[in-house]
């Protein structure tokens, strides 16, 4: 990438987290009937997963993996993922999300919201949680490269080295540090038209995490 240097690259080729990612545990605010547990996050063989089921321990009810740089925040940058999912049903996520305790802005590299045949790229901003985005039908079920170039006027959004999407409005980009985190989500109790409540266990696949700084 002109104009940029390799600042982090991992493979995921240990039995362990890397000790610079985070797993997530709890309910996720504003989504009561979601559940996180760290045991639903396994990494080894080049490959980290992210695992919903419906997991004994919490009652039979749906777990899912969720997991993030959470002590690395970057303003700027570039940042990419490679990753696949076994089939449909939880919300799965690739995103930048602010160090600091508020919210918006978010910026989703990749979310399926439930499906396998489409996805979405996705810029919250703003107090009223405006947001743009935009979706694209492919087969999440095989292995894609879902990227954003970050910049302090723009945000640039790639699948598999080609654009996708460009925001380019300085008010609609984050001008914050903000983490890279990785994750699911059932949606179990939401309207049916956008819920993300499944009906077999899935698994998040994700193969490398490649970040770029701007050089110089």
């Amino acid at each position: 990438m002109r104009g940029y240097v390799l600042s982090y690259r991992n493979d995921f080729t240990s039995a362990s987290l890397p000790s610079d990612w985070g797993k997530f545990a709890g309910v996720p605010s504003g989504d009561a009937g979601s559940q996180w547990a760290p045991s639903h996050v396994q990494t080894g063989g080049g490959i980290a997963r992210l695992l919903t089921y419906r997991d004994p321990k919490f009652g039979g009810s749906w777990v899912s993996g969720g997991m993030c740089q959470c002590n690395k925040g970057r303003l700027y940058g570039a940042f990419f993922v490679r990753s696949r999912v076994t089939g449909p049903g939880p919300d799965e996520a690739e995103l930048l999300w602010p160090v600091a305790p508020v919210w918006p802005p978010e910026v989703d590299l990749n979310e399926s919201a439930y499906a396998t045949n489409s996805s979405s790229w996705t810029v919250h901003y703003g107090s009223g949680n405006a947001f743009q985005q935009g979706t694209h039908s492919f087969n999440l079920e095989r292995w894609h490269t879902f990227g954003v170039i970050w910049t302090q006027r723009s945000l640039t959004f790639s699948m598999d080295g080609r654009l996708w999407g460009r925001i380019t409005n300085y008010a609609e980009v984050p001008h914050q540090a903000m983490t890279l985190d990785i994750d699911q989500q059932t949606r179990c109790n939401v309207p049916a038209s956008w819920a993300a409540c499944p009906k077999h266990p899935a698994t998040l696949q994700v193969d490398w995490v490649a970040e770029y700084r701007p050089a110089g």
